[in-house]
């Protein structure tokens, strides 16, 4: 239905409209810090949850990459002076960062998460 210029979906049910309309999906990369204190072997296991949670948010897990133990330059809490790092790339509606973020900040396991928007990868020759 089309009134003074506007366009309005109101026909298309919220089905519809998704066919019609997707939702962009962008890339992500998700860099992890885990908390591992003592649980050295229970990090696949973390980045399984990890992958499952980004994979139940709506997103598609494309690579993740285990990192080493780093210490930290700066402690600013004696319980946590090394962490292990983690790189998730992922790609995903733009409306699944906030929600991610509010879930790894609830998740212990998890002590900090940055996520970057990652480019788009090269084309091999």
């Amino acid at each position: 239905m089309i009134r003074a210029g506007v366009v309005s979906f109101n026909h298309l049910t919220s089905h519809s409209f998704k066919q019609y309309y997707p939702i962009a999906m962008k890339r992500y990369e998700g860099l992890f810090i885990l908390n591992i204190a003592g649980k050295e072997e229970g990090i696949k296991d973390t980045l399984d949850k990890i992958s499952a949670d980004i994979t139940a948010a709506g997103g598609k897990v494309e690579t993740v990459q285990k990192m080493d133990k780093k210490t930290f330059m700066r402690v600013s809490n004696k319980k946590h002076s090394a962490g292990f790092y983690a790189n998730v790339i992922f790609a995903g509606a733009p409306a699944m960062i906030p929600q991610l973020r509010t879930k790894f900040a609830l998740n212990e396991e998890v002590f900090r998460v940055l996520f970057t928007q990652a480019p788009e990868p090269k084309p091999e020759k």
